[in-house]
C-alpha cells in the first residue's frame, strides 16, 4: 500500500475513485462485428421501406382493387403508416427490457421480428385469392415490423455506444445511418430493376414478392451476427453493480427520472426526422405530383442523393470525434434555417441539374445529423435506463412528426396553396433541434453517463 492511499482521506479517496474508474478496453475485432451487426438491422429496417415506397403502386392493386388508383395507393399507405402507430409500444416493451435483461437478447428478438413481418408480406396471398383476409394479413404484417422497430433503433445505437471507444464513438456510430442508406438504396434499386426488368402483368402477379422474400435470408444473417456477440461492457458492468439482482427500473421512472433529456431526446429527434423523412420520403411525391416533375429522374435523383450522403457519413461522423456533436449538429440546424428556401426554389426550377443541386444541398445539411444523432443521442441517458428511455423518445418524436411529415406536409400545401411549405415547415423544425443543442451537452470524447472511460485496444484502426 502506497504512503499516498494511507494518508489520503477517506472522502478524497472515494472522489478520485469516482472520478478515475478503471477503463474498459476495447477489443477491435469485436467492435467492428458489434457495428456490423447492428448497422444490418437498421438496414433491413430501411431496406422494407424502400421496397415498400416504390412498390405501392402494385401493391395497391393486388391487396385493395377498387378500381380507383387513387383509393388504392392511399389504402396501401395507410397499412404502411399503421406501423408507426404501434412503434411507440414496442419501444415502451423493449427499451425497459433491454435495460433489463440486455441489449445483445432484445436485438436479437427484433431482428427475428423484422425479417419474419417482412417476409411474410412476400407470403400473403392476393385479394383475388382470398378476398379481404389479404388486407387483414398486410396490416398484421406491417403492424409486427412496427412493434419490432420501436426496439431497433434504440436499442442499435446504444450498442454501438457502448462497446464503441469514447474517442471514436461518432465515426463508429455514423456506420448506423450508412446501414441505413444502404437498406434504403438497395430496396428502391432492386424494385427498379425489376420493374424494367418484368412486365406489368408479372410484377402484379408474382413479381412484387421478390423483394420481400429477400429478407428471410437477410434476417437470418443479421441474427447470426448478433447472436456471436457478447453483451456491451456497460451494461455487463452495471448488472455486475447489482450482483446479479438487478431491480427493475419502472417505466414511470424512465419517463419522469429522465424528463429533461427526454425533452431533449425528442427535440433532436424531431429535426432529424422531420428532414430525413422530407428529403427521402417526401420529397419524390412533391416532385412527381406538385411539380409534375418526370417520376424516374425524381426517384434517380434521390437515390444519386443518398449514394453521395453514404460516401459522406463516415468522414462526418469522424468529425464530430474531432470537433464534437454539438458544433455538427448546430451547423446542420443553422443550414436548414437558412437555406431550405433557396434549396427547394432550385428544386422547383425543374431542371434536373436544379433540382440535383438543391437536393444534394438538403442531403449534406441532412448528414449531419444521421453522422452525429447514433452517437449523441444514447450519451443524454444513463446506462441503468438508456435503452428504455432512447426508446421511449425516439419512438414518440419519430411517430407524431417524423412519420407524419409528408401527410402534413401535403395538407398545409392543400390548405394554403403555398408551395414552399415543405421549406417552412424544415425551418421551424430546425428552431426546435436548435434549442435542443442549445440545452445539451457535448459529449464527444467523453465516457457516457454511468459508464466508465472507454478506449481503444491495440491494432485499432
Amino acid at each position: 500500500m502506497s504512503t499516498a492511499s494511507v494518508v489520503a482521506p477517506a472522502s478524497l479517496m472515494k472522489t478520485r475513485t469516482a472520478k478515475t474508474p478503471d477503463p474498459t478496453v476495447t477489443d477491435p475485432a469485436l467492435v467492428r462485428r458489434a457495428v456490423k451487426a447492428a448497422a444490418l438491422g437498421n438496414a433491413m429496417e430501411w431496406f422494407d421501406f424502400g421496397v415498400y415506397s416504390y412498390i405501392a403502386v402494385t401493391l395497391g392493386k393486388v391487396f385493395f382493387p377498387s378500381g380507383n388508383p387513387t383509393a388504392q395507393l392511399l389504402s396501401t399507405f395507410g397499412a404502411f403508416a399503421a406501423a408507426f402507430l404501434v412503434r411507440p409500444l414496442g419501444g415502451m416493451v423493449f427499451g425497459p427490457l433491454g435495460d433489463r435483461v440486455g441489449r445483445q437478447k432484445v436485438l436479437a428478438v427484433t431482428m427475428i421480428m423484422m425479417a419474419a413481418g417482412t417476409f411474410a408480406i412476400g407470403l400473403i396471398p392476393s385479394y383475388a385469392t382470398i378476398g379481404v383476409g389479404a388486407p387483414v394479413l398486410l396490416l398484421a404484417a406491417r403492424l409486427v415490423q412496427g412493434f419490432s422497430t420501436g426496439g431497433e433503433y434504440a436499442g442499435a445505437s446504444t450498442f454501438i455506444a457502448e462497446y464503441a471507444p469514447d474517442k471514436r464513438r461518432g465515426f463508429l456510430g455514423s456506420w448506423l445511418e450508412f446501414g441505413t442508406l444502404a437498406g434504403y438504396i438497395g430496396g428502391a434499386g432492386l424494385v427498379t430493376i425489376m420493374t424494367a426488368l418484368l412486365s406489368a402483368d408479372d410484377l402484379t402477379s408474382w413479381g412484387w414478392r421478390i423483394p420481400f422474400l429477400v429478407a428471410g435470408p437477410m434476417g437470418i444473417i443479421g441474427l447470426y451476427l448478433r447472436l456471436r456477440l457478447e453483451e456491451t461492457p456497460a451494461f455487463a458492468a452495471e448488472a455486475e453493480k447489482a450482483e446479479n439482482n438487478r431491480p427493475k427500473t419502472p417505466l414511470r421512472e424512465m419517463v419522469t427520472g429522465q424528463w429533461r433529456a427526454l425533452l431533449l431526446c425528442v427535440g433532436l429527434v424531431l429535426v432529424f426526422n422531420v428532414t430525413d423523412y422530407m428529403l427521402l420520403s417526401y420529397m419524390p411525391s412533391y416532385l412527381t405530383g406538385q411539380l409534375h416533375y418526370d417520376e424516374t429522374h425524381g426517384l434517380l435523383v434521390v437515390l444519386g442523393v443518398m449514394a453521395v450522403m453514404m460516401i459522406a457519413q463516415p468522414f462526418m461522423g469522424a468529425l464530430t470525434d474531432r470537433v464534437g456533436r454539438r458544433p455538427v449538429i448546430a451547423t446542420g440546424c443553422a443550414g436548414f434555417l437558412l437555406l431550405s428556401v433557396p434549396a427547394l426554389l432550385l428544386i422547383r426550377q425543374g431542371s434536373l441539374l436544379a433540382v440535383a443541386l438543391g437536393m444534394g444541398a438538403l442531403g449534406m445539411l441532412l448528414v449531419c445529423f444521421t453522422a452525429s444523432m447514433p452517437s449523441a443521442l444514447p450519451a443524454l441517458f444513463p446506462t441503468k435506463v438508456r435503452y428504455g428511455s432512447l426508446s421511449i423518445g425516439f419512438n414518440v418524436s419519430v411517430s407524431l412528426f417524423g412519420g407524419t411529415t409528408p401527410l402534413v406536409v401535403t395538407a398545409l400545401i392543400g390548405a394554403t396553396g403555398n408551395m414552399m411549405m415543405p421549406a417552412y415547415y424544415m425551418m421551424a423544425a430546425a428552431v426546435i433541434g436548435g434549442f435542443a443543442v442549445w440545452r445539451m451537452a457535448e459529449s464527444a470524447g467523453r465516457p457516457l453517463p454511468g459508464s466508465a472511460p472507454s478506449v481503444a485496444g491495440r491494432h485499432a484502426e
